[in-house]
């Protein structure tokens, strides 16, 4: 980023922002982008009206002083000359108190609408939502107008509309002025005639409007009491709006509440003037270090400490090594649009103001940090999962009771702040100045963090050049792994059941529908699934003296390190948390040369997506920090699916993230799902047939294409930018239902797993029959498992918890586990009691003789789990940047002895412990 760039986020970027969130909400409000551009310039009029009027009283004021200055100057400036004049020049200002700076202030109201103009300009230049939009006799509001014709030659009449009211209100509004101010005046009405001209009639009917504005305001100022005929204006047009709220039918029930309540508001100023109560007048003086620091701990709160805490908690998930960008610039991004939000443009209002008002802003300002660090830290703390699109795959919401507590605490922190600020000024100046190091050290902090782990991620091998790719025999043994992080053991009758062609495909197959994992989280269950029982997590605490690392990366060698040490020929792509990287570190293996290791996730993704990621965290990241620190009530609608009003660029949005409206119908592709969804689609190109027809070979891969889920359009189950499933879920609600068992699925998130794991085995299901097409299939064993499932409630049977997504759950631990053997063929199903940690087992079975750890000696079987109950830990303690010591941090514990399904099965342990031995239930 540019230094330009930087002072062009800091002075225009806020206002920008403010534009495309007013226009967005309001968009999704009136459903008509129209009424919207209206809707944006009544607000934004509003907003910064304050700041017009005091400008206007200061140009007065500056008007006023010059007048009377004038004589005395022109005389001293004909009686002196050179220095001598200077001198008595200087002389007469300070006698009448006058600064020759002070002459700016009569360009006050210019000075600031240039800044405004330019955030306005680029926002609706650009808005693609606009284009081919009518709008009244406007027929495209994203080209000019055009609208009269005269000889064959369009004439823009908006522009001209613009101008003429322009020049009426500035006629209305100079009377008395000097000459040089009108010229100014209509100097800038002829200048944006021209520069507007061309304009898109979206932005030309924006400045429109605010120039109506102007000439209304301008009207009301020669009124004798304008107050009253305001608040008469607005009682009446806050009537008929009730009155068209409760009346009209505007579609939706939120957009009927929306009108209704712009009405209510509109009544208070009359309402206000039936309550008489008598305020003290504020005689104390503002307090510039109040004010100054709490703007700084509002910029760093919101610009470096909340984005770097959650950037820090895992730093490469937001780096795609496929197209590098580093996160720490996002920080960069952040902070420069809160410096220019609480140190500019507050510091712009507070500049403003009246003394009085500075006091008010002195007290208001420390009282709002104070209640945005209680709402960031003490409420809506346990929303899930969040990915690094900066959506919550749980969404945001609140309930009544905690929105009420929320807005209870809010309103006690911040009467108590305010109080404080009034009557122990100097304590609260000492308080925020010690909130702002506080928070400044821990932002540093956090960006340490983030620089360490970035180095640690260059110190590697991060991808190997070419597209990834792994050999097949025709007449050798080829022995194929595939984790499906999270992929649901549940789903697989009701898959099978709607797509009957899938049985086909999958022939050979035996579904192994009683299968356990050790842990709800991968770095729980990915060890034992590729290592084997060794690798439990009780096994892995037993050996104290050694790192959980250390131990990760030796479960995910066993496999490849035998098969290689066999003459294999051995690829692994995407090995999960490869010494404890998010991004795996494919450095494990050079040891041993011979086994080819690729990173496949993200390789074949659209560069132009990517970028649009990136450009999205810039943006959203603010508003994420925003979001977080404002009350409950209001959290819903900035995050905004996960959107946060964006409205710039639909394409942006709909190319990155995906926003569910109904558990049926979306807008917008994941670009987190799309990164594993294409590599599936490319496992034919990946796959070659090797020359060598007898040639062992084998391959592992990881996918995440079911642990990032996205709704998709069926019955295809494919990616659309626009979803809508709502006919295809009537017509097949009984698809949920196999043999009297119904799969729970009811909510948006429990149909987004579903089909994410739908779309994994319909891909599958083609590179399967391109493998018969080759004829490498017979001949290949194909180990499909997960390494957990999920806890969303869609087997309440399962569910052995008494709140929803309980780690008590057990369907959480129940993973997808699927074999097919060399030339078997048919489609079965097995009720074996099996774990994931039998995946290794059954890899190498027949074909190594007396299989061994490589790394401890012992022999790869499954004989432990016939000797005892099998141990799960549910702990959701996943980020292996924390839970990374010499065993897995103390967690409640469960055991399960022969089926996962049977509640009577199951035994939990209270408390939490470090278990490091099989004990008795």
């Amino acid at each position: 980023m540019s230094f330009f760039t930087i002072l062009e986020t800091i002075l225009i970027g806020p206002l920008k922002l403010v534009f495309e969130i007013i226009f967005s909400i309001a968009n999704r409000v009136t459903g008509n982008p129209g009424l919207s551009i209206v809707a944006l310039s009544l607000i934004m009029n509003i907003l910064v009206l304050p700041l017009y009027k005091r400008a206007d009283a200061m140009q007065e004021q500056a008007r006023d002083i010059d007048a009377k200055l004038r004589d005395g100057v022109a005389h001293i400036k004909k009686s002196f000359s050179g220095d001598e004049r200077m001198m008595v020049l200087q002389t007469y200002y300070r006698q009448n108190h006058y600064k020759p700076t002070d002459a700016l202030n009569g360009s006050v109201s210019l000075l600031l609408e240039i800044p405004f103009f330019m955030a306005a300009y680029q926002f609706l230049s650009h808005l693609e939502i606009l284009n081919g939009v009518s709008f009244g006799p406007i027929v495209n509001l994203g080209a000019p107008d055009g609208l009269l014709v005269i000889g064959g030659v369009a004439i823009n009449l908006l522009p001209i509309l613009m101008t003429l009211i322009n020049v009426i209100s500035s006629a209305l509004y100079l009377k008395g002025f000097p000459l040089k101010t009108k010229i100014q005046l209509y100097g800038m009405a002829a200048f944006f005639l021209v520069f507007l001209y061309t304009s898109p009639a979206c932005l030309v009917f924006y400045w429109t409007l605010n120039n109506v504005f102007s000439l209304v305001k301008t009207i009301f100022y020669k009124l004798k009491d304008p107050k009253k005929v305001l608040r008469i204006l607005a009682s009446a047009l806050g009537v008929a709006l009730i009155v068209l709220g409760l009346v009209y039918n505007f579609g939706t029930l939120k957009r009927k509440v929306f009108v209704i309540g712009v009405g209510c508001l509109l009544l208070l100023p009359w309402l206000a003037t039936l309550v008489h109560i008598p305020i003290k007048a504020i005689e104390e003086k503002p307090d510039r270090k109040l004010f100054f620091f709490g703007a700084l701990f509002l910029t760093v709160l919101i610009g470096l400490l909340i984005p770097s805490t959650y950037i820090a908690a895992s730093p490469q998930e937001f780096v795609d090594i496929t197209y590098y960008h580093d996160p720490l610039l996002y920080l960069v991004q952040t902070m420069s649009l809160s410096v220019g939000t609480f140190l500019v443009w507050f510091g712009v209002f507070y500049w403003l103001a009246s003394p009085k008002g500075k006091v008010v802003f002195d007290r208001l300002i420390w009282a709002l940090g104070g209640v945005m660090l209680v709402n960031y830290l003490f409420f809506g703390t346990d929303l899930g999962v969040i990915s690094s699109s900066l959506q919550y795959e749980r969404g945001v919401a609140f309930g009544m009771g905690e929105q009420l507590l929320n807005l209870t605490v809010i309103f006690l922190v911040a009467l108590g702040l305010y109080l404080l600020a009034a009557k122990k000024k100097q304590l609260a100046v000492t308080a925020v100045m010690t909130m702002c190091l506080v928070s400044g050290i821990m932002g540093v902090v956090n960006v340490n963090t983030i620089k360490g782990s970035l180095e640690e991620l260059s110190q590697y091998e991060k991808v190997q050049d070419g597209v990834p790719h792994f050999e097949l025999s025709k007449d050798g043994n080829n022995v194929i792994v595939i984790m499906l992080d999270r992929a649901m053991g549940a789903y697989v009758p009701y898959l099978m059941q709607e797509k009957p062609e899938l049985k086909e495909q999958f022939d050979g197959f035996t579904y192994y529908e009683n299968t356990i994992s050790f842990g709800g989280c991968t770095n729980f269950g990915v060890p034992a699934m590729l290592g084997g029982y060794e690798y439990t997590p009780v096994e892995m605490n037993r050996r104290k003296e050694e790192s959980l690392v250390s131990k990760h990366n030796e479960a995910l060698k066993v496999m490849p390190v035998i098969f290689e040490e066999n003459g294999y020929d051995v690829t692994v792509c995407d090995p999960p948390y490869a010494n404890y990287q998010w991004i795996p570190d494919l450095s494990i293996y050079k040891e041993y040369p011979d086994i080819q290791a690729y990173i496949t996730k993200g390789r074949f993704g659209d560069v132009a997506q990517k970028q649009r990621v990136i450009d999205n965290n810039y943006r959203n990241f603010f508003c994420f920090s925003v979001m977080k620190t404002m009350p409950l009530v209001a959290q819903p609608t900035i995050y905004n699916a996960g959107a946060y009003n964006q409205a710039a660029d639909p394409q942006s949005m709909l190319n990155t993230v995906q926003t569910q409206h109904t558990m049926s119908s979306a807008t917008g592709i994941s670009s987190l799902f799309m990164e594993s969804y294409r590599v599936l689609e490319n496992l034919p190109y990946m796959t070659q047939i090797s020359k060598d027809n007898e040639k062992n070979t084998f391959l592992f891969l990881a996918n995440d294409v079911t642990h990032e889920p996205m709704l998709l359009q069926a019955p295809d189950y494919v990616p659309a930018e626009t979803v809508d499933n709502t006919q295809y879920d009537a017509e097949h609600k009984d698809r949920f239902v196999v043999d009297g068992k119904t799969l729970k699925v009811e909510d948006g998130l429990q149909m987004i797993h579903y089909q994410s794991n739908m779309a994994a085995f319909l891909k599958l299901g083609e590179w399967f029959d391109y493998m018969r097409e080759q004829g490498v299939y017979d001949n290949t064993r194909i180990i499909l498992v997960s390494d957990h499932a999920w806890n969303i409630g869609h087997i309440p049977e399962m569910d052995l918890g008494s709140e929803p997504r309980s780690m008590k759950d057990t369907s959480l631990y129940y993973p997808l586990f699927m074999v097919k053997d060399f030339g078997s063929e048919g489609f079965d199903t097995s009720n074996k009691f099996m774990t994931n940690a039998d995946a290794p087992v059954l890899a190498v079975q027949d074909i190594i003789e007396n299989p061994c750890n490589p790394f401890t000696g012992k022999a790869l079987n499954s004989d432990e789990k016939t000797a005892h109950d099998q141990f799960v830990i549910m702990s959701n303690d996943w980020e292996v940047s924390v839970n990374n010591g010499n065993t897995f941090s103390a967690a409640p514990w469960a055991s399960v002895k022969d089926n996962v399904k049977d509640p009577a099965k199951w035994t939990f342990f209270d408390g939490v412990m470090v278990l490091d031995e099989h004990v008795a239930p």
